[in-house]
């Protein structure tokens, strides 16, 4: 996946930047996932995909050295070593067991192949390191209210341009309950649900939480005795029904690797 951050259009608001070096992603996402991981300046990070480094940058301004990025193409604006090509899709070139923390920001939306990239943090991570994944947030009310009426979800608003496919088109929209499957079978287990922020718009939505924790709870309660997930229906609703989840503009998420998948 190239994780690439062409020129910006012009739009009518600033883009997101770091000592001026363009933040393709939500406004606060970088300093959000920055904050879940502050005080770890001694692990290892993995930044994939890398982009033009800012987030590279900031780890490196504040005290973290063993810092690798690992993108599709080398775009990188900043001075930085420890660099290397890799392809979500494929492969990581790194070593089994050998990193603390990768950081996805905004990359696995842009990939179809997701759980074997899951599959490969987990091969990468040491047992009780972290992942931390952002994606703009299709689980929000606000989200799910386009979709009921167009079809489309927040961030993936009109069909995508099938003449001109680019890894930058959102191909791999993915839920939350969607990306909890994905971590949860595959060796880890979510430690926290972030957002960059919440919008003074989404919270307008908050009429309908009554009637989605209704429909949810009676979902889950019908289903959970005969399909035997009565625990996993009650974690589950937990979550779901978290702030960050229901109103957050991007979903943050970060997992702890709970053991190694083998192979």
């Amino acid at each position: 996946m190239e994780a690439s951050e062409r020129t910006p259009k012009f739009s009518l608001y600033m883009p997101d930047s770091y000592k001026g070096i363009f933040i393709n992603t939500t406004k606060g996402t970088h300093k959000e996932v920055y904050n879940l991981i502050k005080h770890d300046t001694e692990k290892s990070v993995v930044d994939i995909p890398s982009g033009r480094g800012a987030f590279i940058l900031r780890l490196k301004d504040n005290g973290f050295s063993n810092v690798t990025g690992v993108d599709i193409e080398d775009i990188s604006q900043i001075e930085h070593d420890d660099f290397v090509l890799g392809d979500m899709t494929k492969r990581l070139p790194l070593e089994s067991a050998s990193k603390d923390i990768v950081v996805c920001i905004d990359g696995i939306e842009h990939i179809y192949g997701q759980a074997s990239f899951v599959e490969e943090v987990n091969r990468s991570l040491k047992v009780g390191g972290s992942v931390i994944i952002s994606t703009p947030n299709i689980s929000s009310i606000r989200s799910r209210w386009r979709w009921f009426w167009t079809g489309h979800h927040y961030k993936c608003s009109s069909p995508l341009d099938e003449r001109n496919p680019t890894p930058l088109h959102h191909v791999g929209m993915i839920s939350f309950h969607e990306l909890r499957y994905l971590l949860h079978t595959r060796g880890f287990e979510i430690e926290q649900i972030s957002t960059n922020r919440i919008k003074l718009i989404s919270w307008l939505y908050m009429v309908f939480v009554p009637w989605v924790y209704l429909s949810t709870i009676w979902i889950y309660k019908k289903t959970g005795p005969r399909e035997g997930t009565v625990e996993v229906n009650r974690s589950m609703l937990s979550q779901v029904f978290n702030k960050n989840v229901l109103f957050g503009e991007t979903l943050i998420v970060k997992a702890v690797k709970r053991r190694d998948l083998g192979g």
